[in-house]
């Protein structure tokens, strides 16, 4: 296609469908962003702005005694690793064990496998709220309130279905010839399972990991229901209690702290962007 052809096509009038579809998408995208930049705004305006009864979109003398107020206690570090320690815990088992699980699923008989996938579908329709309590007993039971693997414990059984079952089109879209054919040179099954496999349906892993990623690192019920008296536990999002007094609350500290916490999750997204991309898309296409 020459330069020409390109001019004449951009210079092509658009169809009403096609404007209509892009201005929703735009009135959309705006509606998503709208209240992470809220958020950014109010942790860098100044406590006059913040608690003045004319909010204003922008602010004239941003600061930063917001951040200050946030960095300078002394648990916020030890908030910020242990809620790393979790995210990055359940991301990696939870990965590892779906991708096993759905290898096994998918590549052998057995019997009640497709009650097995069903079960999988059913977890994904419990609402989490219904099983804090009794999942409180449980790791009351186990002797894991107060510690970080009440967190990851629970984190990793619920991201296990929807990871199963995702990364179950991925191992299913592998040929079988791909693997006879390795068997015929002679790999074994495990060497083909996490030399071969593995780095096919790695996008399928990213994806997932995502998914799990955001799930734990957000997580405040299980946070405020597991770690009861011992605060050198908590994670990130109890952190946001210190700044929310209900008498007199720091709302520039409360938005600091959330700006804070999406920081770790777009430099997550930024590194896993174009996986993440191609592994949605085969998500889609399966």
């Amino acid at each position: 296609m020459s330069a020409l052809d390109t001019v004449r096509r951009a210079l092509r009038p658009r169809r009403p469908w096609r404007l209509a579809a892009e201005a929703s998408a735009l009135l959309i995208a705006v509606a998503v962003a709208f209240p992470l930049y809220w958020m950014v705004l109010g942790a860098f305006k100044p406590a006059g702005e913040i608690e003045s009864s004319e909010p204003r979109p922008w602010t004239n003398s941003p600061s930063l005694d917001s951040f200050r107020r946030v960095l300078g206690q002394q648990e916020f570090g030890r908030y910020f690793v242990n809620s790393l320690v979790v995210a990055c815990s359940v991301v990696v088992v939870s990965a590892l064990v779906a991708f096993l699980a759905a290898t096994a699923v998918t590549r052998f008989r057995f019997r009640f496998r497709t009650t097995l996938l069903i079960m999988f579908l059913i977890a994904q329709m419990v609402p989490v709220e219904a099983l804090a309590i009794p999942l409180f007993f449980v790791m009351r039971d186990l002797g894991q309130l107060n510690t970080l693997g009440s967190l990851i414990l629970p984190h990793i059984a619920f991201s296990l279905p929807f990871a199963i079952w995702m990364l179950r089109g991925f191992v299913k879209a592998v040929p079988e010839a791909l693997e006879e054919a390795a068997f015929i040179d002679g790999a074994s099954r495990t060497r083909f399972l996490w030399q071969i496999l593995f780095p096919l349906v790695f996008p399928g892993l990213v994806a997932t990991s995502v998914f799990s990623f955001i799930s734990a690192w957000n997580d405040f019920l299980f946070a405020k229901s597991f770690i009861i008296s011992d605060t050198s536990q908590s994670t990130l999002p109890m952190a946001l209690l210190v700044f929310y007094k209900p008498d007199e609350p720091d709302w520039g500290g409360v938005m600091a702290a959330s700006t804070l916490m999406t920081i770790p999750v777009l430099i997550f997204f930024v590194l896993v962007q174009r996986r993440l991309v191609s592994g949605l898309g085969g998500a889609v296409k399966d």
